[in-house]
């Protein structure tokens, strides 16, 4: 076994075993939200935001080299993951607000934002909204530039499919669609998600979720040029060779339109470099986000 593959097969719990760390539940409005915390109580905060139907253990290959600097949040948005299930419609708006009222919550003024697909549109429209309480982003293969139907209708059938009959072989070719190697889509992160999955009640909850994979709910929600003109202190915009979502260019054009704005190209990977390219992509991020303010 090679270092890379020892390294790429190291389990959720291994990874996250070397650095302290706490999971609890913290209520936000109606939401009972799972949150891991790690690093320095004092420290800058970094907030971690997985994309559509994932769930807080989509960083748990990053937790551990971002909290020696910072003091990392992870974790699950409504109708997502042992966070409290949706009822109605979730769109962009019920995100931003839930997470404005977890800093709350958390007693966090301002954070650093790494958002992987909803993750980074989540942040992106949160940076707009709240600029002073948004610091440095880093947006993982982001979504809410695009809304091209092929991939909605992918990410709906796949998603909705594994949620109603969460078996191993579907909650399998769920992951591997996000991946570049299909042996990253360990069994331990089958379990988990297919735990996730299988709770009363989560099938609804991912209808719920999905709502934004519906053409004209996603225009509406789409992100804007303005909104990316606001952002308030520059971004790193992260894009792969394999992502299922869209094409680089999408990426390079987010980059271009924000103000400091950089885009970074990452190979070898899909949908989540994070956790495919793991040491380069912790890499980039404490690097950029150690840069002084031009």
């Amino acid at each position: 076994m090679t270092a890379a593959t020892a390294t790429r097969d190291t389990p959720v719990w291994v990874a996250l075993s070397s650095t302290p760390h706490a999971i609890s539940y913290v209520q936000v409005g109606p939401w009972r939200t799972r949150v891991l915390q790690a690093g320095p109580e004092h420290g800058e905060a970094l907030v971690l935001m997985a994309g559509t139907g994932g769930h807080l253990e989509a960083y748990a290959h990053n937790i551990a080299a971002f909290a020696r600097r910072y003091r990392v949040i992870a974790y699950d948005y409504p109708g997502h993951g042992y966070t409290t299930h949706a009822t109605a419609d979730l769109e962009l708006p019920d995100y931003v607000e839930h997470l404005a009222g977890l800093m709350d919550a958390l007693s966090i003024d301002a954070a650093h934002l790494n958002g992987e697909s909803l993750g980074g549109w989540v942040a992106v429209k949160f940076a707009a909204k709240y600029p002073g309480r948004a610091g440095r982003l880093v947006l993982n293969t982001p979504g809410g530039t695009m809304a091209r139907p092929e991939v909605m209708e992918r990410i709906r059938g796949l998603s909705q499919a594994a949620a109603d009959d969460p078996t191993e072989e579907r909650i399998r070719a769920r992951l591997e669609w996000l991946m570049a190697d299909p042996a990253t889509v360990s069994d331990e992160l089958v379990a988990i998600r297919r735990t996730i999955y299988a709770q009363p009640g989560f099938a609804e909850s991912m209808r719920h979720i999905l709502c934004l994979q519906d053409p004209e709910i996603r225009r509406r929600n789409l992100i804007t040029d303005a909104e990316l003109a606001a952002v308030p202190l520059g971004a790193l915009v992260v894009w792969t060779s394999d992502d299922p979502s869209g094409p680089a260019s999408a990426g390079m054009d987010m980059a271009q339109k924000i103000r400091g704005g950089r885009f970074q190209y990452i190979s070898d990977a899909g949908h989540w470099p994070q956790w495919e390219q793991r040491d380069e992509f912790n890499q980039l991020v404490l690097g950029f986000l150690a840069e002084e303010q031009p």
